[in-house]
């Protein structure tokens, strides 16, 4: 697959222009657009090449109507006037953070800040505002982790504990039963079982494990969604309460010792 670097050089060709040229046209140094395509010379002789940030990334898409899609690999359509107004979904997220050495931190999205998160969540500036940290053990993906809302899904989550959900590139490897948070349009921030059927009807089933009524099964389509993460780890307040069926094994468990020992007792005898 192309990298970014690549994509870069393919616009700059398809508009006839040089490195010079076209960084003058996004407002960057020529030095900066060389780092990007032909790499810095390194002591050994290689060449290593600079990952363009997203200030850079921006000025390409806008000043050029590049697809930004067609920059991540995700389309051949370089140009937005070539691709459907149809809405895809990113492979990526718009916005991530980082350490100082160069790992990406969990972004943490508490109550407070979910209507702020769904306006802004493309807008580096609103994610730098939110709480962030390391996370040693989170590293095959990117991270984000969302203060649970409500009691929708009551007997699995409670209000306010914590849900970290990896992000799913692409919508169709979404697993059937499995708990996500859907950030989309109309609904904003929710978190819901998912059943799949994007292939057969590119729409999403999302269930809530409260079977109380007030929460009812519902679809949503894949235009509308915006973001979605995989829930794999929590953190909860709550400590969970022995179910009945423990109960009755403590309680039969305590009955056999008890007939045990009597057993004992009456064969000494």
């Amino acid at each position: 697959m192309e990298g970014v670097d690549e994509k870069i050089s393919a616009i700059i060709n398809h508009f006839h222009l040089n490195n010079f040229s076209f960084s003058k046209r996004i407002g960057v140094t020529g030095t900066t657009i060389d780092s990007i395509v032909n790499g810095r010379p390194q002591p050994d002789g290689t060449r290593k090449k600079t990952k363009p940030g997203y200030d850079v990334l921006t000025a390409i898409i806008d000043t050029f109507s590049i697809n930004p899609d067609f920059l991540f690999g995700k389309s051949k359509e370089m140009l937005k006037s070539n691709v459907s107004n149809t809405q895809t979904y990113s492979g990526i997220p718009q916005v991530i953070a980082v350490n100082q050495t160069g790992d990406e931190n969990v972004i943490y999205v508490p109550i407070k800040a979910r209507a702020g998160y769904l306006d802004g969540y493309g807008d580096p500036e609103y994610i730098e505002t939110l709480p962030s940290f390391n996370m040693p053990h989170l590293t095959n993906g990117t991270y984000r982790c969302f203060e649970v809302k409500g009691n929708s899904m009551v007997r699995t989550f409670f209000d306010s504990d914590l849900v970290f959900g990896k992000y799913v590139e692409d919508l169709r490897d979404i697993k059937d039963g499995r708990i996500y948070i859907v950030v989309s349009k109309n609904d904003g921030i929710v978190l819901k079982r998912v059943i799949n059927r994007i292939a057969e009807h590119n729409k999403l089933i999302l269930k809530s494990d409260n079977k109380d009524g007030n929460y009812p099964t519902y679809t949503i389509n894949a235009e509308e969604v915006v973001e979605v993460w995989h829930v794999t780890m929590y953190a909860s307040e709550q400590m969970p309460e022995p179910v009945d069926i423990y109960d009755r094994l403590h309680e039969l468990e305590s009955k056999i010792v008890d007939l045990e020992g009597a057993l004992q007792r009456k064969l000494l005898n």
